[in-house]
């Protein structure tokens, strides 16, 4: 067991040192070597490492190198060094994070970083928190319990009764909803074609004037960092709205909410703390390992209500119960690695995370527009949407970025028009990899 951790360890150590230097998009001949993997079951067991050496020498060519520092698509972070080394050591912990007896240090950590994630974010310091595996899942958790609190006030308990009768919940969402939250409302039962669409302006910041009178509760969903922009809607006006009617305001917050934690960058959050339930990526800006998100709740017992079980064997302690806040029972142990990356930052260390790759947008920007090519959105975070002219122009300008490997950018539609998104969120994105970025797409869009 030992050798075979070493080597794996050897052989990762190994990718890591590599991808700096290689294509990020992985080439022809490497994904067409996956089909080494492509073989019958065989009868007999094969020894382990035979099995790690076919997983390196098939796989690892293959792989989009997102983990390294040119690599600009779909909000994708890295993995920080100690937060990969703390994924090593849980996986070989093993633990079930479903119940502190289960796995004490972990239920542990667990509420160590729930603390310090209020304290980041400026949040109630009671908030109930879940870590889960996305934003996907941490939005449906924390509808799920705005689901909750708002039957539970007309007298119904949906959590045992269903929706079959239930008192219809109005939900209130911009024209630019992330799909992460229809998708969670369609799992709710609360529809993802019954919500009631409020217009946004240019760069797809709701527009509170918009939002209908509310004369009874209902679910305000806001955006704290639009995918393809960045901005952010008005948090304050809009919690401000839901106040009077007393309406819950849940803040999808996947990447955009930790620009809390960035004193250059705080500004954008404002009136975020006013909401009621938040979700935010770790494996985005935190740059930890996939997968890993975070739900928050202003009134834990909502969260809790919504997410936990019963049975005869589930004994709970008098402690944090980390099953209680999610939709899973069995899960692995994610707060070891988000534990880790706090751990090895510190509020500076993510402070400057978050600014240097927001400086590293205005750069791409800067050199873009300087090269003669239109920047769509007004550049407040870490995104940059740009046009190359036609729509057909953009696309072909993104595939040829793409097959280059000098760095990876995705396409996106902005309102009506293509566009080339540049996401950074990596630790690892330097200057040079920027300049360096910056002159192949200048030169594959000039050529």
């Amino acid at each position: 067991m030992e050798y075979l951790i070493k080597e794996a360890a050897r052989r990762s150590a190994r990718y890591l040192e590599v991808l700096r230097g290689r294509s990020v998009a992985p080439p022809p001949e490497a994904v067409e070597r996956l089909n080494g993997f492509d073989v019958p079951l065989q009868e007999e067991p094969i020894a382990p490492l035979k099995v790690l050496a076919e997983l390196d020498e098939f796989g690892s060519a293959a792989t989009v190198a997102s983990a390294g520092p040119r690599y600009f698509g779909f909000v994708t972070g890295g993995t920080l060094p100690a937060a990969l080394a703390a994924n090593v050591l849980a996986g070989a912990w093993d633990q079930n994070a479903v119940f502190h007896v289960a796995s004490p240090p972990t239920a542990f950590l667990e509420e160590v970083c729930r603390r310090w994630l209020i304290e980041l974010f400026g949040l109630p310091p009671g908030a109930g928190t879940g870590f889960v595996t996305g934003a996907t899942m941490a939005n449906l958790s924390a509808l799920a319990a705005a689901r909750h609190a708002l039957l539970e006030r007309l007298g119904w308990d949906v959590e045992a009764q269903g929706l079959f009768g239930a008192p219809p919940i109005k939900v209130i969402v911009g024209a630019e909803v992330h799909v992460s939250v229809l998708k969670a409302l369609s799992l709710l039962g609360l529809g993802r074609e019954r919500v009631v669409r409020v217009p946004v302006d240019g760069q797809g910041r709701m527009q509170p004037e918009a939002i209908p009178a509310l004369a009874e509760p209902a679910i305000i969903c806001v955006q704290a960092g639009n995918v393809n922009t960045g901005a952010f809607d008005p948090a304050a006006e809009i919690c401000a709205i839901a106040q009077a009617s007393g309406s819950w305001v849940h803040v999808d917050g996947a990447f955009g909410l930790w620009a809390a934690a960035c004193p250059d960058r705080k500004h954008l959050a404002a009136g975020i703390p006013s909401a009621n339930s938040w979700a935010t990526d770790a494996h985005k800006w935190l740059n930890v390992p996939y997968d890993s998100g975070i739900v928050l709740v202003r009134d834990p017992q909502h969260l809790k209500a919504s997410m936990s079980s019963r049975a005869a064997y589930l004994i709970a302690g008098d402690s944090r119960e980390p099953s209680h806040y999610t939709p899973e029972l069995s899960r692995r142990a994610r707060g070891v690695e988000v534990w880790a990356a706090l751990r090895s930052l510190g509020r500076s260390g993510l402070a400057d995370l978050i600014g240097r790759n927001c400086r590293h947008a205005r750069r791409f920007a800067e050199g873009l527009k300087s090269a003669g090519y239109d920047v769509l959105n007004e550049v407040v975070l870490n995104q940059v949407l740009v046009s190359f002219g036609s729509a057909d122009r953009t696309r072909e300008v993104v595939t040829r970025v793409q097959e280059d490997g000098t760095c990876w950018c995705g396409g996106t539609e902005w309102q009506g028009n293509a566009a080339m998104r540049i996401s950074v969120s990596s630790w690892a994105t330097t200057e040079e990899d920027v300049a360096r970025s910056l002159q192949a797409i200048i030169r594959l869009a000039s050529g």
